[in-house]
């Protein structure tokens, strides 16, 4: 699908189901899931990090198109189970979990519960055993060390996530005697957003020695091990892709290594990502209410803004804010004759609902569109979306040519997928089954 060809679909989604709205193309997910099959083979399992972008129907599609769903809430795992999941497929990661929550997912079944604590290993111990079973699970490290270049690095600092790689021995020793518990294996997830293929390589290098130390000192023979990916993408202009076929080259022989040890041959080596697989695929769609000039700057005001995308306003976790990507659909930047500086904002009342600053678009006019880039990943659920009751965005999954509404229902729980007239239901997570009027 060209560009040009995914401008005419964000359009018609733009008119049919209003803005400010959520575009996500199914088939930029299957080339990344395709990329990474292709770099790394057998040797690594995927599995998807809900909380990147939770919509039931996007996650009803990717089952079967990943191996695993990694979920951080008792809400995750009723989405997957909704979204028809088998909870053993499921890893519970997170470091506050309730009681609740650690009592509704072991009686679900989940595959592995990863411990983040003593105190939830107790838990989970304790539940484990007045339901008479032994649940899987593996124990989050976290690592003394990284190297440096991820854009949240939470190693050899103090942490919520995972226990600290100094006092692990003890703890798993801990762990190891819980009769209600079994140690499948081991789970570090320590940097995120990272562009630099040889940082990446090397730290997947250090995650598989600690692994194999561990393991060593424990008599662990593990069933799964799993490796935060730490894959970023670019979002802001100057930024390049990460060069996965340079990963995949440094990393592959350690992995053929890593298994030529008996105690790793039938272990499931599980690349946990997020944002890397679904971020590109998305676009937020926002129309231009009105436009103005102030004291010579150029602004567009748009009916979407940090309600609906606090990421692209610069208020998730970024130090210096930079404009996300973004262009003026049905002309692109640098196909214009002239282009000019606009700032995008949002329609807020408060200074901070800005979306972009000095950005070069052709001239904005009322009623002209604005797609921003790399939303598919942690754009509508990271959101103040009640600030200011301003209505729900709609979201739209594009399969194929086709358009499909799936905007949620944050009232009475998950809408199921449905186009505009009729509700459509995702059968086998390709294409759209006939229309029920009554789903």
């Amino acid at each position: 699908m060209t560009r040009s060809d995914e401008d005419e679909l964000l359009k018609r989604a733009a008119d049919r189901f209003g803005t400010p709205c959520f575009v996500y193309f199914t088939q930029r997910i299957e080339q990344r899931i395709s990329l990474l099959r292709t770099n790394f083979g057998p040797d690594l399992g995927l599995s998807y990090a809900v909380k990147a972008n939770p919509n039931p129907a996007l996650l009803e599609w990717l089952s079967g198109e990943v191996d695993h769903l990694d979920i951080s809430s008792a809400g995750e795992l009723r989405l997957a189970q909704e979204a028809g999941w088998d909870p053993a497929l499921l890893s519970f990661t997170g470091p506050g979990k309730r009681e609740a929550e650690i009592r509704e997912a072991i009686r679900a079944g989940v595959g592995h519960l990863v411990i983040e604590s003593l105190r939830e290993a107790r838990i989970a111990d304790r539940i484990a055993r007045q339901a008479a079973r032994v649940q899987p699970v593996l124990v989050r490290i976290s690592p003394e060390s990284l190297p440096k270049g991820f854009g949240d690095q939470m190693a050899g600092k103090p942490t919520p996530f995972g226990i600290d790689m100094e006092v692990a021995h003890d703890a798993i020793s801990i762990i190891q005697s819980l009769t209600g518990l079994s140690l499948a294996g081991f789970h570090i997830y320590a940097g995120t957003q990272c562009l630099k293929a040889d940082v990446i390589a090397e730290t997947y290098r250090h995650l598989l020695d600690i692994f194999a130390r561990l393991c060593s000192a424990h008599d662990v023979k593990p069933a799964m091990l799993v490796m935060g990916s730490g894959l970023g993408v670019p979002y802001h202009q100057g930024e390049t892709p990460v060069d996965l076929r340079f990963v995949s080259r440094m990393l592959n022989g350690e992995l053929s290594t890593f298994r030529k040890e008996p105690r790793f041959t039938n272990a499931k080596i599980v690349l946990e990502l997020g944002r890397y697989l679904v971020s590109q695929a998305g676009y937020f769609v926002t129309r231009v209410v009105s436009t103005k000039t102030s004291r010579g700057r150029r602004i567009a005001i748009c009916d979407g803004g940090m309600n609906n995308h606090l990421p692209a306003s610069g208020h998730f976790g970024m130090v210096m804010r930079r404009s996300y990507r973004m262009h003026s659909i049905g002309v692109r930047n640098g196909s214009a004759d002239e282009t000019e500086a606009v700032d995008v904002v949002g329609p807020l009342c408060t200074s901070i609902d800005r979306l972009a600053s000095g950005v070069e678009l052709p001239r904005l006019d009322e009623g002209d569109l604005i797609a921003v880039h790399n939303s598919g990943a942690y754009g509508l659920t990271a959101s103040p979306v009640h600030f200011i009751s301003h209505p729900m965005p709609e979201e739209v999954m594009v399969v194929a040519d086709t358009l499909l509404r799936i905007t949620r229902s944050f009232a009475s729980g998950p809408a199921r997928a449905c186009d505009s007239e009729d509700a459509v239901r995702l059968v086998d997570g390709t294409h759209p089954a006939a229309a029920n009027q009554n789903a």
